[in-house]
């Protein structure tokens, strides 16, 4: 390869990286050139599947600081640059290597950590982002329909209040016109009245025994002039 294809190469590579959201590092020996096609198609936009040299590889990750990758670039190797989902694009392979045996996913890279094969499926294990954020969604519907519930709840009860009210209103007008007070003040009448009548009375037993004490003083006086 001249040099200036290599580094032409080298440089879309390093390209792929900056983009991606992640990567995931394949072996793809045993696949046919239909399978492979049918691979990138099953990616979608999540992924874009190139086929890339050890060597050029090794150099572009060493341009974008990745390290730890020399382990991983062995035999054939084509990378999926993720763009979108990175949990779907795992999914994605992961159920693409299980019809197709000859898939081999020997690991990856996650915001510049390195990934072996099992964390990898792990990664595919994971709920996707649509399915997250559909829960997330779900959960604050929940919430807003539970404040708009407790907001409407005393109005509810207000409104019932309003129509017990009036409900009673029809059975006795008074109310709405001040007659539920009437009855105590009529209570309040004959109480006075009691209380009037007592008044006298013990005016009487109160000014009862000055009245006898001027009888007895009387009678001493005129037992002292006999």
């Amino acid at each position: 390869m001249a040099r200036a294809d290599r580094n032409a190469a080298v440089a879309e590579i390093v390209e792929s990286f900056n983009d991606a959201a992640g990567a995931v590092l394949t072996e793809y020996r045993g696949l046919t050139v239909k399978e492979l096609q049918d691979l990138r198609r099953s990616l979608g936009e999540n992924a874009s599947y190139a086929v890339v040299k050890n060597t050029l590889a090794k150099i572009a990750a060493n341009q974008v600081g990745i390290s730890g990758f020399d382990d991983l670039l062995t035999g054939p190797t084509a990378i999926a640059f993720i763009s979108g989902d990175v949990v779907e694009a795992a999914k994605g392979l992961r159920d693409f290597a299980k019809a197709h045996p000859a898939l081999v996913i020997k690991g990856g890279v996650l915001d510049g950590n390195i990934l072996d094969a099992k964390e990898i499926a792990k990664l595919a294990d994971l709920e996707s982002r649509e399915v997250l954020l559909g829960k997330l969604a779900g959960a604050m519907l929940a919430s807003l329909s539970q404040a708009v519930y407790l907001l409407n709840a005393p109005l509810a009860q207000a409104a019932r209040l309003a129509g017990a009210l009036q409900a009673k209103a029809e059975e006795d007008p008074s109310i709405l016109a001040g007659g539920a007070g009437t009855p105590a003040a009529a209570e309040e009448a004959p109480v006075a009245e009691a209380a009037a009548e007592e008044t006298p009375a013990e005016e009487a037993s109160q000014d009862a025994p000055a009245a006898e004490a001027t009888e007895v003083a009387a009678d001493e006086a005129e037992t002292t002039d006999a």
